[in-house]
């Protein structure tokens, strides 16, 4: 479960080819380190401060997967997440103070504070439309909304988020399926980050070759690096603009790795020792920094400079969670269906 060799340098004539100029370039950059730092920060909460409570599951070491696939995105496409979607929400604009009220139990949250992190990337006023704590439980939601968009002639493409675990869930062989007989505007994303909870990849599915979980329901599928900013990104607008001629589905298997635990409770200490070491050589912040130091498109104070005013964006979003009430206890009823 080592570091794939034949990973590459981010190319970034590749991203130029593609019409990313140096300002989006730094504009991926900087939504990386918002999901590192916020994420960094929900973990000081929860294990030091002792100001968070219930699951949560950090995004840390895939966030090139998230502003990848979000980036290509149009604003009228829809994104199905899970319960790791703190990374989601952000590249995808969602307000950081909103998630950090939601994960407070706050009135002001995504949720209303009544969903925790698990459900925190909803946001339909950014096309979040779910999230769910179970596994793969998006995937055939997201080939329901992609069959009502097709139907209605509408120029949208879903997005789902799941993990390498969920492709062995029946949800997701069942949505796929569906998918590939009526040729639905879905992009499946498959984030293999090696491993479900505490059990890894290798030990739960027989096949090494998971890419062709996708191409056995006739879906165009590859497998790309997942830590490289620009090869996501790229596959993805390939991907869109396959779904929007009406060229079906299209499954992206992005290898990555998960840097922490499955939840901020666990310790991974089933990780045989040096298994990261590789990874961490492969984080993807520090390949991108490093492709706009060389071909100088920022210089170290400029980034210094972008880190400074994203710890201030987080302070910010701690305070406002603080300060956000809690939902009136007589107004729960309106969140219930019966």
């Amino acid at each position: 479960m080592t570091a794939p060799a034949s990973f590459t340098d981010i190319s970034i004539d590749k991203l130029r080819k593609e019409g990313v100029d140096d300002v989006r370039v730094m504009g991926m950059l900087r939504k990386m380190l918002e999901i590192r730092r916020f994420e960094e920060k929900v973990e000081e909460l929860y294990l030091v401060k002792g100001q968070l409570m219930g699951p949560s599951h950090l995004y840390i070491g895939q966030e090139a997967i998230a502003v990848g696939i979000l980036s290509a995105c149009a604003s009228n496409d829809l994104v199905i997440s899970n319960y790791r979607g703190h990374g989601h929400a952000i590249a995808r604009d969602v307000p950081m103070k909103y998630l950090m009220a939601e994960l407070y139990g706050r009135a002001d949250g995504t949720c209303k504070g009544l969903g925790g992190s698990m459900h925190s990337a909803i946001h339909p006023a950014k096309g979040m439309i779910f999230a769910s704590a179970i596994v793969a439980s998006g995937v055939p939601i997201a080939v329901g909304l992609a069959l009502a968009s097709k139907q209605q002639k509408k120029d949208d493409v879903i997005i789902v988020f799941f993990g390498d675990g969920g492709l062995n869930t029946g949800a997701f062989h069942e949505g796929a399926n569906l998918a590939g007989i009526w040729n639905l505007p879905v992009i499946f994303v498959c984030e293999n980050n090696q491993y479900a909870m505490g059990t890894s990849t290798a030990a739960t599915t027989a096949s090494a070759n998971l890419v062709d979980r996708g191409a056995v329901y006739d879906i165009p599928s590859k497998k790309i690096d997942g830590n490289d900013v620009g090869s996501v990104f790229v596959t993805a607008k390939d991907a869109l603009a396959r779904a929007r001629k009406g060229n079906g589905p299209s499954f992206l298997l992005c290898q990555t790795y998960r840097s922490k635990g499955h939840g901020v409770y666990d310790r991974s200490e089933y990780k045989p020792v040096g298994e990261a070491d590789g990874w961490i050589d492969r984080d993807p912040i520090v390949r991108l920094r490093k492709v706009i130091m060389e071909n100088r498109i920022a210089t170290d104070g400029d980034i210094s400079a972008m880190e400074a005013d994203i710890a201030a964006d987080i302070g910010k979003a701690v305070e406002f969670a603080q300060k956000s009430p809690e939902v009136d206890f007589r107004e729960l009823s309106k969140y219930v269906y019966v």
